[in-house]
């Protein structure tokens, strides 16, 4: 049996970096936080997991996505 990989490519998610851990779970960590801080309070989320690398890909564009509206937020409340 072979051990998991443990470092992805990492062009696989730009801006992100992705291990598999020894139990096979997918994470990916960004690698510059997201403006305001805005992962303190809900998403979106610096570091995510999933079963699968399609799965950890969803979560990412989930959380950028989130960061989007928070940006969008500010910018009609400021």
């Amino acid at each position: 049996m072979e051990p998991p990989e443990t470092a992805l490519h990492p062009a696989e998610i730009p801006g992100w970096r992705t291990i598999r851990s020894d139990a096979g779970r997918y994470w990916a960590s960004r690698r510059q936080p997201f403006p305001n801080g805005s992962e303190w309070d809900g998403p979106p989320y610096r570091t995510v997991d999933a079963d699968t690398f399609d799965g950890l890909r969803a979560m990412v564009a989930l959380q950028e996505e989130a960061a989007l509206h928070v940006r969008s937020k500010d910018t009609h409340d400021g």
